[in-house]
């Protein structure tokens, strides 16, 4: 199954609920390289804020008088997170839907992107 969305919108589209969306146009996305980066990027990101989220929230359960630290910590991820998001869509639209790599992330994604777009179908 894939959709008839073109690469744009596919690879905007893939940041729009972060992992969640990134997982769904990994599988039934157009098999375009260049999606697939998209959305492997996605949840590459997106997880990994979502993990960290999770491993915070249970640093200020824990840490008690200092869980202040640490829901600050999780304020500063958050902001973080909202900055990469907007700049991920801006510049899949930007770009056409072509790569746009984010700066730790990409490098994960870049090499796997081809593999990614033959073996999903």
């Amino acid at each position: 199954m894939t959709t008839s969305l073109d690469k744009k919108t596919s690879a905007i589209l893939s940041y729009a609920f972060g992992w969640l969306t990134g997982t769904v146009f990994l599988f039934i996305g157009k098999h375009d390289p260049d999606v697939k980066f998209h959305a492997a990027q996605s949840i590459i990101f997106f997880g990994a804020v979502t993990v960290a989220n999770i491993a915070l929230s249970i640093a200020a359960a824990v840490l008690g008088p200092l869980a202040f630290i640490a829901s600050l910590a999780s304020l500063a991820l958050g902001v973080f997170a909202l900055v990469i998001w907007v700049l991920a869509m801006v510049h899949a639209n930007s770009n056409g839907g072509v790569r746009a790599a984010l700066p730790v992330v990409g490098k994960f994604t870049v090499p796997y992107a081809d593999q990614l777009a033959n073996a999903v179908k």
